[in-house]
């Protein structure tokens, strides 16, 4: 009898243990990325960015860069229209459970600052959640950073639809497709 119990849980435990360890495995993903300038205004933020703006994040590795694909939209975001692209960026990286972050930037570094720079913090749930902090950083005569513009935004993400992320004078255009 007690056999009998043991044998009838057996698949119950095997489903659980397999499961649990798809829950852990990681996925990879193409990310794109656009950040953009919806006015002339700018917004600055209440304090520059900080000097440990990547937060130990590490930098996008080449070999991982993809081609773009949001190149239409991209296209539509002209000074004409009221917009400027800061910011346009595909690569390939493994999302699960556990969140990961990469440093973005672009621009020439001054004293350890870009014009834009942030991090992207991403795991995988039911959904995609991101966490994004990026700034734009204004630089006086000398180089030094003057004043910031901060894009702070947490959202829940669809695998492969684009979201737009609207935040005061910066937008975000995101799009998180499995590869």
């Amino acid at each position: 009898m007690r056999a009998r119990r043991t044998l009838a849980l057996l698949p119950l435990i095997l489903f659980s243990l397999l499961s649990s360890t798809a829950a852990v495995a990681e996925t990879l993903y193409q990310v794109e990325v656009i950040v953009f300038r919806q006015t002339t205004q700018q917004l600055p933020a209440a304090r520059p960015a900080p000097d440990d703006w990547a937060q130990g994040a590490l930098p996008i590795d080449p070999n991982q860069e993809r081609t773009t694909s949001l190149n239409n939209e991209a296209g539509k975001l002209t000074p004409a229209n009221g917009y400027l692209v800061l910011l346009h960026k595909a690569w390939a990286q493994n999302i699960g459970a556990s969140p990961s972050s990469v440093a973005l930037s672009t621009g020439t570094e001054q004293f350890g600052h870009f014009p834009l720079e942030g991090t992207l913090k991403l795991k995988q749930d039911r959904l995609i959640d991101l966490d994004a902090n990026l700034w734009v950083n204004r630089f006086d005569d000398s180089g030094a950073l003057s004043s910031s513009e901060l894009l702070k935004y947490s959202a829940h993400l669809q695998s492969g639809e684009l979201t737009f992320l609207d935040h005061g004078s910066l937008g975000l255009l995101v799009r998180i497709s499995p590869l």
